[in-house]
């Protein structure tokens, strides 16, 4: 049996303004084509199918696009929603997306009430233990959060996750492909930072025996980083679809192809997609710049520009950029530290002084002494902003 795990598509997804999901179209085209030239026998989705639970009508369109030519080829899939996904609208749709062979979960489920998912294949019977992101709170009760410090309701919350495992995991079978399913973050995983920071650490962060050894294969999503999780089963992230920030610039993106036949451990292969607009980091110094911005006025995707300089504050420097590069979507001047002057005297904290931080902060990160006239248009700015109605 082969299964291609993807997930962390996050259609909807916006980097500074510029809406990336014609990219995600792209890739999912290129998925589809993957997943039809492999003859795969079923698409496991790990959650974060839209970037916010109340996608763009345009979002939803490519999503929705993507597992009707799906159904067309006869390929069914298994979806479940994540951090960044409204569980009602998933099982919302569920009924419907059942009518093209997906089977969606938004809310985590024990095994009798559809948590278990059977599918019959053209190679044999598969069976996916699917928990979608379980919130801490909709696996805590009322009185939990009045009578547990917050150590014990940490604790309840992974219990809870691992007896969910454990009660899924009872419904596998010896004569059939058995796999778990799930979008959640692993202790020691390795993070991309363009996820979201709560749901990545602390009560969210579990231990890998959290896992059920049972499994032939465990395909996770939440992590945007592609990457094997050391288990007793084989454990991997297949990380995001695209680039999604520059903390993934320079990536390779892609899927898992997972072969497997009932009883033994998967084989795993990673097949990366061509990216449409590829991200960049570019670092440069003011002297080097024009040069610089030669080298990258080509670039087919997106630029991220980290330009060192001197003490003298460059004005214009975004419209130097832009004008060359108008792919660059941040442009970050990084200026030598100054220690600060001796006459500026750190007040207490009841006795600040705007006028004087101000002056602090010119000369930590410009290096010099503030000019009289731009002291005078600060106070000036400042006293206006004072006097006027609240």
């Amino acid at each position: 049996m082969r299964l291609i795990h993807t997930s962390d598509w996050h259609l909807g997804r916006r980097l500074k303004g510029v809406d990336r999901t014609p990219e995600i179209a792209f890739a999912l085209n290129e998925l589809l084509k993957q997943a039809k030239s492999l003859e795969v026998d079923a698409v496991l989705v790990a959650g974060d199918i839209f970037d916010v639970p109340s996608p763009t009508a345009e979002a939803e369109k490519v999503a929705y696009d993507f597992f009707c030519r799906l159904g067309d080829a006869k390929i069914p899939a298994v979806v479940i929603a994540g951090n960044h996904d409204s569980a009602l609208r998933i099982d919302g749709v569920s009924p419907l997306l059942s009518h093209v062979g997906v089977q969606a979960l938004g809310r985590p489920k024990n095994m009798d009430k559809g948590g278990l998912i059977e599918l019959d294949t053209k190679s044999g019977k598969l069976c996916v233990a699917a928990v979608p992101f379980a919130s801490e709170r909709r696996l805590l009760k009322a009185e939990d959060l009045w009578e547990k410090d917050d150590l014990e309701q940490r604790q309840h919350y992974k219990q809870a996750v691992a007896h969910l495992f454990q009660n899924l995991t009872k419904g596998f079978q010896d004569n059939s492909v058995n796999v778990v399913m799930a979008h959640l973050t692993i202790d020691g995983a390795k993070r991309a930072y363009s996820e979201v920071d709560y749901y990545t650490k602390d009560t969210y962060s579990l231990s890998g025996q959290t896992l059920p050894s049972e499994a032939q294969y465990i395909a996770l999503g939440h992590i945007h980083k592609p990457q094997q999780v050391a288990n007793a089963a084989p454990t991997y992230y297949c990380g995001s679809l695209i680039q999604v920030d520059f903390g993934e610039a320079g990536e390779e993106k892609g899927f898992n192809l997972v072969t497997l036949e009932p009883g033994r451990p998967a084989l795993t292969e990673f097949i990366s997609i061509p990216s449409q607009k590829p991200l960049k980091v570019v670092k440069s110094d003011w002297n080097n710049l024009d040069e610089t911005l030669e080298e990258n006025r080509e670039h087919s995707g997106f630029l991220k520009f980290v330009i060192e300089l001197n003490e003298s504050q460059k004005f214009g420097l975004a419209d130097k950029v832009r004008k060359v590069c108008t792919q660059a979507l941040i442009i970050e001047p990084r200026y030598p530290k100054a220690p600060l002057e001796p006459n500026i005297e750190v007040g207490e904290f009841n006795q600040f002084d705007m006028v004087v931080e101000f002056q602090r902060y010119w000369s930590q990160q410009l290096g010099k002494t503030l000019e009289p006239s731009v002291l005078k248009a600060f106070k000036e700015l400042y006293q206006e902003l004072n006097d006027a109605p609240n």
